[in-house]
């Protein structure tokens, strides 16, 4: 079996829908020195996508099922076929429903700062769903509101987090979010029980949460349920941060991915021996 170290990276963003949000991250894990000693997950392969890539019809978890498989085979060619798949937030849902039904494809499975499957959604959420053009202005305010404290957390000065904050605002400005495409997902998510999906995972599975009291967008209680889900589940904190830690602080996130995956292969390794 080859070891994930040597397994490509795929890693679905969250619910924005747009892997340019991510940037950081993916230039952390894609980097080959400057990790504290750290040695890459792999070669390098770094594999993503956008969710605004689904054209609108059907089940919108089917159609990023199949940009999966699609991304696996383009890989492929290397004759590995399977990846590390690492889903962020509402990436995870979409990632644990894949890993349940394509085993044969997944090595592994890292969820970061994800909802539960199980989760309710509150009042405000519901009412999103039911408008979410007219209540773009509040979630957008919402959202900076939970931000704000842990950007202050995660970077140290103040020159560091205004050019981070710029760099954020510029992607959200260039890229925006999509309300009643999200929304329709959200719908999608709900009308299926992915929990139930989850009791088919047999990969190891790792989770990777902020600070329980930076995280204000999905509480570290609701990703840590995945561990009654997924029995056997390794857990992680990404320190001086919450739910956008892996671009806040992209190479600490990196290290985390590093541990897990090497980890797995030394104790495989020593199983074998």
């Amino acid at each position: 079996m080859t070891p994930l170290s040597q397994l490509p990276l795929l890693v679905v963003p969250g619910i924005q829908g747009h892997w340019e949000w991510m940037r950081p991250a993916l230039a952390a894990l894609r980097q080959t020195s400057g990790l504290a000693g750290y040695t890459p997950t792999h070669d390098g392969t770094v594999l993503t996508f956008s969710l605004n890539e689904e054209n609108g019809t059907g089940d919108p978890f089917a159609q990023w099922d199949a940009r999966i498989d699609a991304l696996i085979d383009q890989f492929d060619q290397s004759g590995a076929g399977r990846v590390v798949l690492v889903g962020v937030s509402f990436g995870g849902l979409v990632a644990a429903r894949y890993a349940a039904h394509h085993p044969d494809r997944v090595g592994a499975l890292i969820l970061v700062s994800s909802p539960s499957p199980r989760k309710a959604l509150g009042t405000a959420e519901q009412q999103s769903l039911r408008h979410p053009i007219a209540t773009l202005p509040l979630f957008a305010w919402r959202g900076a509101r939970r931000l704000l404290p842990e950007v202050l957390a995660a970077r140290p000065s103040w020159g560091s987090r205004l050019s981070f904050l710029s760099s954020y605002l510029w992607q959200v400005l260039r890229r925006p979010i999509a309300p009643a495409r999200m929304a329709r997902w959200v719908r999608a998510w709900q009308s299926m029980d992915i929990g139930r999906d989850c009791a088919l995972i047999t990969v190891p599975t790792h989770l990777i949460m902020g600070e329980r009291h930076l995280d204000r967008v999905v509480p570290v209680d609701s990703t840590l349920d995945y561990q009654a889900l997924i029995p056997g589940s390794s857990v992680a904190t990404l320190r001086e941060t919450g739910h956008i830690g892996l671009v806040s602080r992209p190479d600490a996130f990196s290290i985390l991915i590093h541990e897990f995956v090497h980890a797995v292969d030394d104790s495989r390794s020593r199983r074998s021996a």
